[in-house]
């Protein structure tokens, strides 16, 4: 005889632990974008600036107005998920927090922090540290430059 007396009690007992992995993975990912945003504004960005030169193929000319950007370069940044098919990974789907990947996985876009780069990263990397010790999954941050 099986561990349960009937499909009903087996059925019941499964949705009871989807229940509380869901509800571990709501926990767990709430406190990683907390972090994360938390990592991102803590972030001291390089400051640039950006000059126009009055022409534009020769660095050399003259610059015909500038810019200070506070924080730095632009660009973006998400967290990785791995393997697709893991459970996390298909509640985060579910739940509309990711995006199936194009090279595997599903992944976590940073919308935070305007189109600062570096605190993206900081971001980023934060949430990687909290999902990887909460729940154990296979995380990796990723970023690249606009």
């Amino acid at each position: 005889m099986t561990e349960y007396g009937s499909l009903r009690e087996k059925i019941a007992a499964e949705t009871k632990a989807s229940k509380a992995n869901y509800n571990a993975f709501e926990l767990a990912f709430q406190q990683a974008k907390k972090v994360g945003y938390e990592a991102g504004r803590a972030s001291m960005p390089t400051p640039m600036v950006v000059s126009e030169h009055v022409n534009p193929l020769n660095d050399s000319s003259a610059v015909k107005q500038e810019w200070f950007v506070s924080d730095g370069a632009c660009g973006f940044a998400w967290v990785n998920v791995s393997p697709g098919n893991c459970s996390f990974a298909k509640w985060l789907v579910k739940n509309g927090h990711a995006r199936k990947s194009y090279y595997g996985g599903v992944d976590i876009w940073v919308h935070d922090h305007g189109q600062s780069i570096e605190r993206k990263e900081a971001h980023a990397y934060a949430m990687v540290d909290v999902l990887k010790a909460q729940l154990g999954v296979k995380a990796y941050a990723s970023s690249r430059m606009d």
